[in-house]
């Protein structure tokens, strides 16, 4: 089994049961979900709204490849309402992103594991710290 980390985020609706749908979705269809963050509050990070956003980490269990779950992180998206519109970052109902995939290092145009801005971003890191406190900035 494969250890992944997720992060979470909702703006838009009812932040937290997106959050908890997201979650049960996960468990579903990318396999055992084992640890779970708070959920924090946070302000938009890369765009202005007047929308706060929920933000939380989840540890899942998969036998599943990146790719696979990349697959299926995204259509979890889509069936909770986000709509893509372009790259520019903007409000959204969920966004799920692999943050972690054991210690593997992929750098493709679609898929970049780590995730490249999570130590840039405390709405990441303080939920990811919570169930993974040995991970380490590879810059520090």
């Amino acid at each position: 089994m494969h250890k992944v980390y997720l992060g979470l985020g909702s703006n838009q609706g009812d932040r937290l049961e997106q959050i908890q749908k997201a979650i049960q979705l996960i468990s579903e269809r990318v396999g055992n979900v084992v640890r779970q963050s708070s959920i924090i509050e946070t302000k938009p990070w890369g765009f202005t709204s007047g929308s706060q956003f929920l933000n939380g980490a989840i540890l899942v269990e998969s036998d599943l490849k990146p790719r696979e779950i990349l697959g299926i992180t995204k259509q979890i998206e889509r069936e909770l309402g986000r709509v893509y519109k372009g790259t520019a970052y903007r409000d959204r109902t969920i966004d799920i992103d692999i943050l972690l995939y054991d210690d593997y290092n992929i750098d493709t145009p679609d898929l970049q594991i780590p995730h490249p801005l999570m130590f840039q971003r405390d709405f990441v890191m303080i939920p990811l710290r919570e169930i993974c406190p040995e991970i380490k900035n590879p810059a520090d």
